[in-house]
């Protein structure tokens, strides 16, 4: 369970940006939606390596 202390004279506004936040940082969002439907563990892997290369690309361009 998240827990946001609402320091003094703090605005709703903050408070919740940094709920959202923390509650993004535990990744249960992405959780559940990665769980939403099977994968079988050929095709994950299949995306593991093309995000992979993407990322090796992209970070070989900005070198």
């Amino acid at each position: 369970m998240l827990v946001i202390n609402i320091k003094e004279n703090e605005s709703i506004d903050k408070a919740l940006k940094r709920f959202k936040k923390k509650f993004e940082k535990t990744g249960v969002l992405k959780e559940l939606r990665r769980r939403t439907y099977f994968e079988k563990p050929s095709v994950e892997r299949r995306e593991e390596i093309k995000k992979a290369v993407y990322k090796d690309h992209f970070l070989s361009k900005s070198e």
